[in-house]
Order: C-alpha cells, then structure tokens, then sequence
C-alpha cells in the first residue's frame, strides 16, 4: 500500500497514517430552512464528524428552467431551477453558519455549483474545496478553484477513468499539489454491489494522493470497510431520521449511525497504528503462557526408583514446569522420591547424571 501525500484541511491531517477524516453531507436535508441548517451543525458535532459539509446554490447562475429534477419530489416547487432557489442563503447566513461550526469546533465546507458561489465561499475563506460529481469536467471551474491555492477535494461518480486523469493533470498542471479523490457512484440509493470500495487502493496507486469514499448507500457498512482498505476520508449524506422529507433522505445514514460510525474509525485508527511484534507480544504475555500452557505430568501416582517410559506420561496445566520437548532428556531416568499424578513432575524428582 502506497503511503500517499498529506495535506491539512483546518487543524486535521489527510492522510494514510491519519483518522478517516468524516464528513457529514447536508446537501438539501436543511429543505431551505436556516435553522435545519444550524441543527445539522450541531448534529455533526456532537455524533463525531470531522466537517459538516453544505451545498452553495445560487440559481441564477446555476440553473435554467429546463433543469428537471434527479426525483419529482416537491409538493412547492413548480421546477427545479426554483428548487434551487429556495435552497438559497444569504452571504450574511453562510457567515452565521460558518460561525456556528466554528465555535462547535467543526470544520466548515460546503460544495460550490457556480463560479458567484466559489466568490461567496472564498470571502468566507474555507479551508478546501470538495467537487461534486458533476462539475469534474468543469475546467472553467477548475482553474477558478486552483487560483485560491487550497485543497481540492474530488468526487469522481460518473467519471471515466480518462475523465479523472485529464482533471487529476489539469490540477496538477495548476501547481495544485493538495489533492484527494473520492470513489463515488452517482445513484440514490447506491446498491452495496456498486460502491466500488476496490477503486480506493487502484486510485491511490495511480495517483498517489489521499482516497476516500463519498457514499450513497444509506448504510455504515461501505464506510466502514473503506476505512479498513485505508481510506484517508469518508462522506456520507445524513439525516434526522429515515422518514425526513427530501430527494437524499433514503442515500442517507442517521446521527446515531454517523456516532457508531465515528467511534469504529477510532478504533480502528488505534489498530492500525499499534502493529504487534510477535515476539515482544510473547515476551509481554510469558506469564500468560505459563498460566495456559501445560507441563509434563504423571498418568498415575509413582513410588521411588520408577523407571520412567513414555507412556507414563501426559500434560496438564500449568506451563512453569517441564516442557514436552524435553521429555526425551529424562526417559530412562529413575525416580528418587515419591511423586503424584496429581503434582507436576520436576526435574528434582529425577535421578540426572
């Protein structure tokens, strides 16, 4: 496994030999509601994600009216391009929600879908950039993003191979050395047999550079087998709960699952940095090994002067007496004093010469 580059977003450390860096994904779970949008800061926090990631949306520069909806799902909203607009903040709320991360100690992202939203965002000063799916091929936006010298963060759910490469190039041709790539399948819900958790490791060969999952599943599971494969960062979209209005709700996990979620990365961040010795760990664990090992003991009760023979013999526990391996030494020898099956036989019970 390629021990890929590093890089930090805020205070934390991207990276092979680092936590799986988790960030909760809003999207539109908020439905255009300002304080939904301030709970899933607090959510985020609280149950041990990383970041708390939001989408920018400013439809004017978005969208158009021939925009269709991924699922015909609003009860208010006559197109998509108005969709967009209620999901609309303010650059004074983005400041108050950015505030608000901040002081839960938090770190703040969201995903710009225009070049008016990377302006917004960068006045904010975010500290990286993730790239949803869809603007991969954007290179306008691209090299918009790699003016401000920041991380960029990709998700790669409907990219070719060729596709990823010529962005991966162009990013780095712009002197962008702060890069990850998410293994990403662009459907909702996205079935357990197309996660493709085998990319992670064949994209952190190619491209040496941190790898993480950006799942849709609504399942813990994806993440938490990335995780053991060596993912530097997980994404997930989350929930209040599975009945929640919205077009994300069932490719969703819920607080409780993002908890468990974040206390297995711990875990197994503590695993993976405590590699055993098998020797220092027999060496630590001797007196173990004698209390679980088993020694050489007599079948029966035998008077002195026995002759022993192999047959006379059996082992029990524990392990501080004679060895089996050094049964051959004492075949043969005699006995000089009474011992009991139910004893340990010990070299000073034998005749040695």
């Amino acid at each position: 496994m390629i021990d890929s580059k590093s890089f930090f977003i805020g205070d934390r450390e991207i990276g092979l030999n680092q936590p799986s860096f988790i960030i909760a994904e809003v999207a539109q779970a908020h439905d255009g509601s300002l304080g939904m949008a301030h709970s899933f800061i607090d959510i985020a926090a609280d149950y041990g994600a990383d970041a708390i990631k939001f989408q920018t949306h400013i439809a004017d520069h978005e969208s158009t009216l021939d925009d269709e909806f991924r699922i015909n799902f609003s009860y208010e909203d006559k197109s998509r391009f108005e969709y967009w607009k209620r999901m609309e903040f303010t650059y004074e709320e983005w400041i108050g929600l950015y505030k608000h991360a901040e002081e839960k100690k938090i770190i703040f992202l969201s995903s710009a879908f225009s070049l008016q939203a990377i302006d917004l965002l960068e006045k904010l000063n975010i500290p990286a950039w993730k790239v949803a799916s869809g603007e991969i091929n954007n290179f306008s936006f691209l090299e918009k993003l790699s003016e401000t010298k920041k991380p960029i963060l990709i998700s790669t759910g409907m990219s070719r191979i060729s596709e990823i490469d010529e962005a991966f190039n162009f990013l780095c041709k712009n002197k962008i050395e702060e890069i990850a790539l998410f293994q990403c399948t662009s459907e909702y819900p996205t079935s357990l047999n197309k996660v493709g958790i085998n990319l992670i490791e064949e994209f952190r060969n190619r491209y040496n550079v941190p790898v993480g999952l950006s799942d849709h599943s609504g399942d813990i599971a994806p993440s938490i087998y990335a995780i053991s494969k060596g993912a530097s960062l997980i994404e997930l979209h989350i929930a209040l709960h599975p009945y929640q209005f919205g077009p994300d709700t069932n490719s969703s996990i819920t607080p409780d699952e993002l908890k468990s979620l974040s206390i297995l990365r711990d875990k197994f961040h503590i695993m993976k940095s405590n590699p055993s010795d098998k020797d220092d760990s027999a060496k630590r664990l001797k007196k173990m090994t004698k209390l679980f090992g088993k020694s050489l003991c007599l079948t029966q009760d035998m008077q002195k002067g026995t002759v022993l023979t192999k047959e006379m013999f059996t082992l029990k526990k524990p392990g501080n007496g004679i060895k089996e391996k050094d049964l051959p030494n004492i075949l043969g020898k005699k006995l000089i004093r009474d011992v009991q099956s139910n004893k340990l036989i010990k070299i000073e019970d034998i005749e040695i010469d």
